[in-house]
């Protein structure tokens, strides 16, 4: 080693990864285990970010996207907050782990308690925990972050638009309402803090922020700076806090055994950009739940790799127990180890299908490159309810998306392709007979519910 660092052929990478094998294992000043950092933004669209086609600026971001892996066709399991947070954590479908829906802060209920989120899994191998920002899973004490694996919170337990406002440390409320102009950058201080105390044991940090969910706010050095306006100052102090992190992990020769994963929850509410996808937030359309997902590890995930295979939330707890050597949760996963994909061995990882849920209703089933449509509300989550009720119905006619030729969900091919429809239908069923009787029930509801099959079409609208 000496004689390459004579002769000046090593990388700075090269030559600290080098010296780490040099070291006896007895002597290393950290374990091998590899740490893990999970960035989640709140309402982030596929089309938000620069690497995904943004005019906003997010040098970091993209910077992650070059230095490591971007999924095309990633998609949260659910187009709104809480479900797809705690799918996130288990593995598990929301429906299963009892959140099927948006929490507010006078529920009683939360996440499961037969649930074990992948905080849980990870502290039992040895892992340092944090959860720093969002959590929206409970806000009893029997369901906040630190009942549930994490050692550390900070943050603000739901949305930023419910009341009362309040920011919590552990299980204490430390401000109230809570400025929401500094807390991205609270959050990145106390993520750093975090990353500099665990330095020598391997850590999992969870950092699902605040932002760009409403109201949209940010610190003095990013607000209006942004040519785009509030959105883009929130997105750009976001892709900052982005920085921060990977500047710190540099900075402590921990970059190359640091798995970084930067993701969101669903697709864009009243701002932002699903890009060219159908749909926003609350939707089962594509652009309700494809979002974007970069991951990076120097030397394990190869660098500027654009993969159009599909994978979810879902896969990441099957993934990290693979890289970390966790024990799995006795719990069925529904996700599966995409550890493969990311590393460049193989370019797709097989997937059971993909259920999409809006609360306890079924709408649309994906395998492969198809996207069956089969139910559909006659209302979008976040309009007024039409008079008869906001309402799950049944397509009179399935509706057939091929999203390898068409992500737009513009042309649908159904009648083209019966047989596929048909094969979706059959894989359907015993699947669903997995699941609570929740979603047994409302499955039947809908499809026993009078629809107009005259207009327009096969969109689902109620008798008169």
């Amino acid at each position: 080693m000496a004689q390459l660092m004579r002769s000046g052929t090593l990388s700075r990478r090269e030559l600290l990864r080098a010296a780490a094998a040099a070291v006896p294992a007895s002597a290393a000043s950290r374990p091998d285990l590899p740490n893990v950092i999970m960035i989640y933004a709140d309402d982030l669209g596929y089309g938000d970010v620069g690497a995904y086609g943004s005019p906003i600026r997010t040098p970091n971001i993209d910077r992650m996207a070059r230095e490591g892996m971007m999924l095309r066709q990633f998609c949260s399991a659910s187009p709104v907050c809480s479900p797809s947070r705690a799918a996130l954590l288990t593995g598990r479908y929301p429906v299963r782990v009892g959140v099927p829906r948006v929490l507010g802060p006078l529920d009683t209920t939360g996440l499961g308690d037969s649930e074990v989120t992948m905080a849980q899994m990870l502290r039992s191998n040895g892992y340092k925990t944090a959860c720093i920002g969002k959590w929206h899973l409970g806000t009893a004490p029997a369901h906040l972050p630190t009942a549930r694996g994490f050692e550390e919170y900070f943050g603000i337990p739901y949305s930023n638009d419910m009341f009362p406002s309040v920011l919590m440390r552990n299980t204490g409320i430390v401000e109230t309402p809570v400025d929401q102009a500094t807390i991205t950058h609270r959050y990145t201080e106390e993520a750093v803090a975090f990353i500099r105390q665990c330095k020598h044991s391997p850590f999992f940090l969870y950092l699902p922020h605040t932002m760009p969910h409403i109201p949209l706010a940010a610190s003095p050095r990013f607000a209006g700076k942004s040519p785009l306006g509030p959105y883009g100052d929130a997105i750009e102090e976001l892709d900052w806090s982005v920085g921060q992190i990977l500047r710190e992990l540099d900075a402590l020769n921990i970059d190359d055994n640091t798995l970084v994963m930067f993701s969101s929850d669903n697709g864009p509410w009243y701002q932002g950009s699903p890009g060219r996808l159908r749909g926003r937030k609350g939707e089962t359309f594509e652009g309700g739940v494809r979002v974007p997902f970069i991951a990076r590890m120097p030397g394990r995930i190869p660098a500027g790799k654009v993969v159009r295979s599909f994978a979810s939330t879902l896969d990441i707890l099957p993934t990290v127990s693979h890289l970390t050597g966790a024990k799995l949760p006795t719990n069925p996963i529904d996700g599966v180890n995409i550890w493969p994909m990311l590393t460049g061995a193989v370019p797709e990882v097989e997937h059971p299908p993909f259920l999409y849920f809006d609360d306890w209703n079924l709408q649309c089933v994906r395998t492969g490159k198809w996207k069956a449509h089969l139910n559909r509300y006659n209302g979008a989550a976040y309009s007024p309810a039409p008079p008869a009720g906001r309402l799950n119905y049944r397509l009179t006619q399935p509706e057939l998306y091929d999203l390898d030729m068409d992500p737009t969900e513009s042309f649908d091919v159904a009648r083209d392709h019966p047989g596929v429809i048909t094969g979706i239908r059959g894989k359907l069923e015993p699947i669903l007979a997995t699941f609570p009787n929740e979603v047994q029930r409302a499955w039947t509801e809908t499809q026993a519910r009078p629809v107009n099959g005259t207009w327009p079409g096969s969109w689902p609208t109620p008798l008169q």
